[in-house]
């Protein structure tokens, strides 16, 4: 057997997602509503995501009023929204991992210790953009 027809034999044994054959305007409507759902699981089922909406509902706000370009607005507003961004990837490893095995083991602690680097630095982006925006 090629290299080529085993490729082949294996896709056509994967199984895909219903949704995959969706396109145009009803691929993009049902995105929508997929992310919304994704949006409301990581309030409702997360802490952290919790707590960084909570912040950036405070922060947001605040740089409305700051003394900065409006680059430098845009700026401060993606630091925070990034923060979001990497915790929801970060909700979403942990929740891929807890699936596959809820007991200890190495790799599955390095995944999700890696997911929460990630987001330290992201929230050590924060005040690091905002400092440099504000006073740099």
């Amino acid at each position: 057997m090629t290299h080529e027809s085993r490729i082949t034999n294996h896709e056509s044994r994967v199984k895909e997602s219903p949704h995959k054959g969706k396109t145009g305007i009803k691929r993009v409507w049902n995105a929508l509503f997929y992310s919304i759902d994704g949006l409301a699981a990581a309030f409702r089922h997360e802490d952290a995501f919790r707590q960084e909406v909570f912040l950036a509902a405070l922060l947001i706000p605040t740089v409305l009023f700051l003394p900065a370009s409006g680059l430098g607005k845009a700026l401060m507003i993606g630091a925070v929204l990034l923060v979001l961004i990497v915790e929801l990837l970060n909700s979403a490893v942990e929740a891929a991992v807890d699936r596959t095995s809820v007991e200890n083991h190495p790799l599955a602690k390095r995944a999700k210790d890696i997911g929460s680097a990630a987001v330290f630095i992201a929230l050590v982006n924060v005040p690091v953009v905002w400092l440099l925006v504000l006073f740099g």
